[in-house]
């Protein structure tokens, strides 16, 4: 039975997402390693990575059950258990056989965090702290990114793609309470291209990253920290 499981986790002490090799302290391995105890033993995949430092409140992976676990609400219960703190399984649901994590998914979304204020220790994992933003110039700025565009300029090296092509659907900005949520929706995304694009419209004016956007001229930008950003939802 395939099943889709739905993750939050708090990445700060993770490497990341993906599974590797040099060290077991990644989300897929300390979930790969709370599946072994229950003896799962098949591949799981997710629908994308994040990076180290990233959050998530939408991650979804599916696996391929071994009949001896079809109480799926047991399942869940007892995974989180053995998962620490910083990792739960929100929901397990049988999906169909075909189903992928990641090639199914039609729609991804993404969230930043920024807060206009002084850091402080009980926020400071999940939230980016900046001194003054203008936040309508935010506002605007952040609509550039809409559409279909080759987001070549705006990606770390080591992704494994095919194309720098994406189109971004939904891109806004808005207040609330005392946060400045930056919100991405796009059919994928590049490896670190949500942290660039934040970068850029801290640090770029509208000519500026409309340049970089066509790429016309190579500003250099330098990643949104990776504490303020979440994978939200993935859409099927």
């Amino acid at each position: 039975m395939r099943v889709a499981l739905t993750l939050a986790y708090n990445g700060t002490h993770f490497f990341g997402s993906q599974q590797q090799t040099e060290t077991p302290n990644t989300i897929l391995g300390t979930l790969i390693s709370a599946l072994t105890a229950l003896s799962i033993d098949s591949k799981i995949v997710a629908s994308g990575r994040t990076d180290r430092g990233v959050h998530a409140s939408g991650q979804v992976c599916h696996i391929d059950l071994p009949e001896f676990w079809q109480n799926l609400t047991k399942l869940q219960r007892v995974l989180n258990q053995k998962l620490p703190p910083a990792i739960k399984v929100i929901k397990i649901k049988k999906v169909d056989a075909n189903f992928h994590a990641r090639y199914s998914a039609k729609q991804r979304v993404y969230r930043y965090i920024i807060k206009e204020d002084a850091s402080n220790p009980f926020e400071s994992e999940f939230i980016t702290f900046l001194e003054k933003v203008d936040f309508q110039i935010l506002k605007q700025n952040i609509k550039l990114f809409l559409g279909e565009h080759d987001f070549q300029g705006f990606m770390k090296t080591g992704s494994d793609i095919g194309s720098t092509q994406r189109e971004i659907y939904k891109a806004f900005a808005y207040k609330h309470k005392r946060y400045i949520i930056l919100y991405f929706e796009a059919n994928g995304f590049l490896r670190s291209q949500i942290r660039l694009m934040v970068g850029a419209l801290l640090t770029l004016d509208a000519q500026q990253i409309e340049e970089k956007l066509t790429m016309q001229k190579q500003y250099k930008v330098k990643p949104a920290p990776a504490n303020g950003l979440y994978l939200a939802k993935i859409k099927y």
